[in-house]
């Protein structure tokens, strides 16, 4: 008896481009049974009864308590600040500021380069509204807090640039970190002989994570040590870029995220300002000490989508047959590092069309570097194409339906790659069936309910897929159990859920036998949850750690443990085009005496690989949809032009949508299995979000006749185009 048949009762490297490296042929998973069914979150009773601590949960003996001071102008540099009032207050027990605080290396940053965003208090100057000049520490955060309130701080304030457009003076070619800007074909030619031409604007506002936990971090050393606890997307990645930031050993450095209370990106990216403050602290010190954000500061001191200005030319046929594509993209960058919002890439693979041409700017502001929001580039990119392909169906008389069936590419239209699988169409047909598309008259302002219009709309849409190097290990325990561990990251997706069902099916065992190990960058490289690619990156490296136990077991002594890393076999795969897509249906209704506009239903239909868990899965997709309509309707960071700072940074200004906003919302499935794929999985986490803005925009130009091309869709803007009584 192995530990197979023990206790075996009842009782008992980076993506190029657009594309992704994946594989042709490839090990498959064993016949599966857990996967694909619905299973109930392994952590869900412990989060119900209150048993799960996040960062600014976890109790720790002699804690001390830091409170960030930020600045309170946009641009200029910090004369002085008086901490003399603060230092004799009770229970302080320190300011630290640039005069004082730890030495940075400034090579330290994220994917795209040195991350000046992360080089906090080393320097008195301030780059933009609401920059980190100092810390307050004391015995309590009530103490912090209270000593902070008394800091003076004077500045010379200079002249900044919060004002952001596609032809700002500063605009410059994007740092081409996804590949070079496409050009195929003759645009110019293709445009001229189009039978109609669609040529407009398209912008975005700044949009914020606003994650429901607070970013929050507790740092310590311990043996010479330095420990963590953070709110994070990636324990193992942050661990790396904190011992390149601090210049520590890498050995040195362990951080750990058990749970995190959503991020959608807010919390990926390297070091947020929370981690860097707390290790300075605790360095300074010599205790432990944690560091959270305000609200306020989550919205002005920790990354956001940038703001978008897009311009969409779309050339068709009388027929409806594209003959050019050109789309051209600006959106905002900091000066303290660079980044890349990739909203062309949807432009690129989308559609087929003889002629493709995409350009990316970036537009130098007085911000915060940007960084991922949930879908990045393809969510605002998917708003101005969507758009614009249902103004080409409006000028054509032309179900835009059918305009998107015309245009169903063979292969990749600017890679000339194959598509690994690509079922958009059946997205599209049988979202049309569920959602009553037939029946729909598809000139604008013809139905209305009462005094209120009514308006249907759609979009298609696409999310890039595949893997990046992870590794795992499998133990084979004595007891018949198997403790698997991988550096993965659990945001409230349910990944301690879904790789609980892979193991146990990798290695054709009950769920019961299974314990699952993540959020701690001593298990090992891994990818973080982000790009929609955290839970097929790590479920690969088990299932390739499964086969290697399986094939030891025989002759095995127990305990055996096993490992592997999928970076030799990721750079050994073929190139293919490989993506989630989704077609997503949207009913609005809109009051012509106000502009208020009401989603009335949502459907949403999703080609994502093999699905895990059809209960998670659906809840992301829904609540993708959601934050899709949040964008539509409610999201918009404002920022006040004359002094440069947030207008909005709370939940009473920066409004977001619920799931009572939608009082029918569906999300399902179609078949999307890839036999030469290891696991079949593909990510769910951003696919939901990417079409629905675009969905709903079109809807409401369907019912008032109006069309929209700036979120949000405020009231105002429905009202100002026309009169719509």
């Amino acid at each position: 008896m192995n530990a197979f048949s023990a206790g075996a009762s009842a009782d008992a490297k980076k993506p190029t481009g657009h594309f992704t490296v994946f594989p042709s042929t490839a090990p498959a998973i064993p016949l599966m049974s857990v996967v694909g069914t619905a299973q109930p979150r392994v952590e869900g009773a412990a989060k119900v009864t209150g048993g799960v601590r996040y960062a600014a949960d976890e109790p720790m003996r002699d804690l001390a308590f830091g409170c960030v001071v930020t600045s309170t102008v946009t641009r200029g540099r910090v004369r002085d600040i008086d901490v003399s009032a603060a230092e004799g207050m009770p229970g302080v027990l320190g300011v630290i500021d640039h005069r004082n605080a730890p030495r940075l290396n400034l090579e330290a940053g994220s994917f795209f380069g040195p991350d000046g965003g992360m080089h906090l208090l080393q320097n008195n100057e301030v780059p933009h509204s609401g920059r980190p000049i100092a810390l307050v520490m004391a015995e309590t955060m009530e103490q912090a807090r209270s000593a902070a309130a008394a800091l003076r701080v004077t500045y010379d304030e200079e002249p900044h640039d919060v004002d952001f457009s596609l032809e700002h003076p500063a605009a410059r070619p994007a740092t081409p970190f996804f590949g070079e800007d496409a050009s195929v074909g003759d645009l110019d030619a293709e445009l001229a002989v189009s039978a109609v031409v669609v040529d407009e604007r398209y912008r975005t506002p700044e949009e914020h994570g606003a994650a429901m936990e607070p970013h929050s971090a507790t740092a310590w050393w311990e043996d010479e040590r330095l420990q963590v606890i953070d709110s994070n997307q990636g324990p193992f990645l942050v661990a790396m870029t904190v011992a390149t930031l601090f210049s520590l050993d890498p050995k040195q450095v362990r951080v750990r995220a058990p749970h995190v209370g959503g991020g959608f990106g807010s919390k990926s990216g390297g070091c947020g300002p929370q981690l860097v403050l707390a290790v300075m602290a605790t360095t300074m010190l010599g205790r432990p000490v944690r560091v959270t954000l305000t609200r306020s500061q989550v919205f002005q001191a920790v990354s956001a989508r940038p703001a978008t200005d897009q311009r969409v030319r779309i050339g068709a046929d009388a027929d409806g047959r594209l003959r050019a594509i050109h789309h051209v993209s600006a959106f905002e960058v900091s000066p303290l590092a660079d980044y890349l919002e990739n909203c062309t890439e949807l432009s690129n693979t989308l559609y087929a069309a003889p002629a493709i041409r995409t350009r990316r700017i970036a537009v130098p502001v007085d911000i915060l570097p940007p960084y991922s929001l949930r879908g990045p580039g393809a969510t605002p990119g998917s708003f101005a194409l969507e758009s614009a392909m249902d103004e080409v169906a409006e000028r054509l008389c032309m179900d835009p339906l059918e305009l998107r069936l015309r245009n169903e590419p063979a292969a990749g239209p600017v890679s000339g790659l194959p598509f690994s699988r690509r079922n958009l169409v059946p997205c599209l047909r049988e979202g049309a069936r569920r959602f009553g598309w037939a029946t729909r008259d598809h000139r604008p302002r013809t139905r209305a309910e009462g005094h209120l219009l009514v308006g249907t709309g759609m979009a298609a849409t696409s999310f890039g897929a595949g893997a990046l190097p992870s590794s795992a290990s499998i133990t084979a325990e004595t007891d018949g159990t198997f403790t698997v561990a991988v550096g993965a990251c659990d945001i409230g997706t349910g990944a301690r859920t879904a790789l609980t069902a892979v193991a146990a099916d990798a290695l054709r065992v009950d769920t019961a036998r299974i314990r699952v190990l993540i959020a701690d960058s001593d298990l090992g490289p891994a990818w973080s949850a982000g790009g929609s690619r955290g839970t097929t990156s790590w479920a690969w490296a088990i299932i390739e750690a499964a086969a290697k136990l399986r094939s030891h077991m025989d002759d095995a002594t127990l305990p055996l443990t096993v490992s592997a890393d999928t970076t030799e076999s990721l750079g050994e795969l073929p190139l293919v085009e490989r993506h989630s897509y989704s077609a997503v249906f949207s009913e609005v209704t809109v009051d012509p005496a106000t502009g208020e506009v009401r989603v009335r239903r949502l459907l949403g239909m999703f080609a994502v690989g093999r699905v895990i868990n059809p209960l998670l899965a659906r809840s992301q997709l829904v609540g993708g949809m959601v934050m899709g309509l949040s964008m539509a309707l409610h999201e918009e960071g404002v920022r006040d032009p004359v002094t440069g700072r947030h207008i909005n940074a709370d939940f009473a200004g920066y409004h977001i949508a619920a799931h009572a906003d939608v009082p029918d919302i569906e999300a399902d499935f179609v078949p999307d299995y890839e036999p030469g794929d290891p696991s079949g999985i593909k990510g769910v986490g951003e696919i939901g979000t990417v079409g629905t803005a675009a969905a709903i925009a079109n809807a409401v130009w369907h019912a008032t006749g109006v069309r929209q091309r700036t979120l949000p869709v405020r009231l105002d803007r429905v009202l100002e185009e026309q009169p719509l009584r």
